[in-house]
């Protein structure tokens, strides 16, 4: 199915229509703007555009012209001493005088010459006269206006941050169904009363049944929480809210509970209603745990969506959702019945659910007639659906760079192995030794993976660096496990300890290659003593098991064990790891003919698969004879002492 934690793009007609934005309409607010500065434009040019089809000419020769005696007459404007004129021959002429008038001399050579003098004051132009002082004004006036919208809209900001972000989708014509959610039959089940419910309440109220009024979907991330919500709204036929826990968080005080007010305003408005709140553990975990106090804003924030949801009539019709990977740091009274009394597990899918999803995300692509999905569902366990849809992507990916227009099996097991083992560094510079130490390592650890009963089957093995590792050894396991037994645990602690004792026993030292298997190692080994009670010694009991962490919640709380009890887990933990080791060491010196051979194909082909392996090993018995490993006395360690 497509597993996502965040609800996908809906429909146009899924969404709740939206207002028109001021200034939207058959004209946009740019088009006035356009219309007003092309109408400046035009009546500016046309008031100091000059008029008519007038000549120009210079005051000399207009004086030529007068004394040739082709003027006929002159008009003067005493304004600003221009001169327009009509030669005899109607042709007319302009030119520029002086301010003061026409001296003595010309004037009397226009009257010699008959030129008939029209001399006129115009009256000023009004829009120019007003033009200088209305065209700063209105500056003036716009900026104050804006700055007015400015405020008004930073004002309605303010006012409004108290306003619910739910985001609304409206089921006219749902977009997500059951249908659409691949696998998780036993999830479905769970969610169908809820549905039920809100298509039918009528049937529940006659026999007095009251409906959950919350769901917490629980599990972890990628497991397709926020899609099967989505789905139970799309199935019951009823508007779906869909909001996340950070969006009640605010910087200014009471606005997360003024939020939660108007989200739930909103549902009982709408009568019949799904509201979702992803990641609810922002708001919802442990009141009273930090230091600062009860009094903070998250806590606030809880405390009405509590007293909202104790709001609630069993006919209103309202159910609420959540999703979260942490249900343990949640706080109690919002998992109490009344709220979230129901709680929906939705693991990661098994094999057959990943066969189901894995036929989703591949529907849309082209593949090759060599992939069997089975076989990939099998190669994928602890995966989610958003890993397989990854998984998916990564293939198509590498057959579009492969130059295939197909993805094949090949493309999904590199796909596999870049998620799984990381991108590979082929460029990355080692020295000869290097190489040969990396490949006893790893050969150690696929010897020892190949040989024991109780491992993972092995699959791969290569030297090639690969994300922050140099070499790596793969294992999948053929079955889901759901527990797991103490010789599987401790065949997985030998496997880890192979890298580290092939290189003891090959080059006489170890080396800081085997820096992580030590700390997975130890951490597997103390979880064996102090929380699954695998130590004889230290007997059924449970030490340390992990607690959510919280900022001030056990910094004035003590150890619940002595310092005798701590060093027996210490001595018992060492006891198990060295024991390990030791087996890891025989397994390895009784198949050293082995592990040659295996390091030597290695530095040959830099990878090679589990049949490969298992191949070289039989080869290497029948060569020497080598028998399985004995199994190892236990050390014995003094924890006492």
């Amino acid at each position: 199915m497509d597993q996502k934690d965040s609800p996908p793009p809906p429909n146009k007609d899924e969404r709740r229509p939206s207002t028109p934005a001021r200034g939207d309409g058959p004209f946009p607010r740019w088009a006035l703007w356009i219309v007003a500065g092309v109408l400046a434009v035009l009546v500016v040019s046309t008031l100091f555009s000059p008029s008519g089809n007038e000549t120009e000419i210079t005051y000399g020769e207009f004086l030529q012209a007068v004394e040739s005696g082709d003027v006929d007459s002159v008009e003067y404007d005493n304004n600003n001493g221009k001169i327009t004129g009509q030669f005899k021959d109607e042709e007319e002429f302009r030119t520029t005088g002086f301010l003061e008038g026409f001296p003595a001399s010309d004037r009397a050579l226009l009257d010699e010459n008959g030129v008939l003098i029209d001399p006129k004051t115009p009256s000023p132009n009004i829009l120019l006269s007003i033009l200088p002082i209305f065209v700063p004004m209105l500056l003036i006036v716009g900026v104050l206006v804006w700055i007015a919208r400015r405020q008004q809209s930073q004002m309605g900001g303010i006012m409004s941050v108290g306003r619910s972000k739910a985001k609304t989708y409206t089921t006219e014509r749902p977009g997500t169904t059951f249908d659409d959610v691949a696998g998780y039959a036993g999830v479905k089940q769970e969610v169908t009363e809820v549905v039920d419910f809100l298509k039918h309440p009528n049937k529940f109220n006659e026999i007095g049944a009251r409906i959950p009024k919350g769901v917490l979907l629980v599990g972890p991330p990628g497991t397709g929480k926020t899609l099967i919500a989505r789905a139970v709204a799309g199935e019951a036929g009823v508007p779906f809210m869909s909001v996340t826990g950070s969006d009640f968080m605010e910087m200014f005080v009471g606005v997360g509970a003024s939020r939660v007010r108007d989200l739930f305003n909103e549902a009982r408005k709408m009568g019949r209603a799904i509201i979702f709140v992803d990641e609810i553990d922002s708001i919802g975990r442990k009141r009273g745990a930090g230091l600062g106090g009860g009094h903070d804003e998250r806590e606030q924030t809880l405390n009405q969506m509590l007293a909202e949801m104790d709001g609630f009539e069993t006919t209103e019709g309202i159910v609420m959702m959540a999703a979260t990977n942490r249900p343990d740091i949640l706080d109690p009274a919002l998992l109490r019945p009344g709220r979230f009394d129901r709680q929906v597990v939705v693991p990661l899918p098994e094999l057959d659910d990943r066969r189901q999803i894995l036929e989703v995300h591949i529907k849309h692509k082209k593949v090759a007639e060599d992939v069997d999905l089975g076989v990939v569902a099998r190669g994928t366990p602890g995966m989610s659906g958003a890993d397989l849809a990854n998984l998916i992507n990564e293939a198509a990916l590498h057959a579009v760079r492969a130059g295939e227009n197909r993805i094949h099996a090949s493309h999904i097991d590199a796909a596999r192995d870049r998620v799984l083992m990381g991108q590979k560094r082929e460029s990355m510079a080692l020295s000869d030794e290097e190489k040969e130490a990396i490949a006893y390592h790893e050969g150690g650890h696929a010897v020892c993976a190949a040989v024991l009963p109780h491992a993972d089957p092995l699959h791969k093995v290569t030297i090639i660096p690969s994300g922050m590792a140099l070499g790596i050894t793969m294992q999948l396991p053929d079955r889901e496990q759901h527990i797991y037994r103490r010789n599987y645990l401790e065949d997985r602690l030998v496997v880890m300890f192979g890298g580290r004792m092939a290189e003891e026993l090959v080059f006489g030292m170890s080396s800081t290659g085997a820096a992580n298997d030590l700390l997975q190692a130890t951490n597997m080994a103390r979880k064996m003593v102090s929380e699954w009670g695998m130590s004889e010694h230290v007997g059924p009991m449970a030490w340390g098991a992990d607690k959510p962490i919280f900022l001030g919640d056990d910094m004035m709380q003590t150890r619940e064990y002595s310092e005798h009890t701590a060093r027996v887990l210490d001595q018992e933990s060492l006891r198990i790891l060295l024991e390990q080791e030791e087996r890891s060491r025989a397994l390895l010196d009784t198949h050293r003919h082995g592990l040659d051979l295996v390091a030597r194909a290695l530095l040959e082909h830099e990878t090679i698969s589990g049949a490969e392996v298992h191949r070289l090993l039989d080869l290497a018995s029948q060569e020497t004879g080598e028998s399985p490993p004995v199994d190892v006395e236990p050390i014995e360690v003094d924890v006492e002492g």
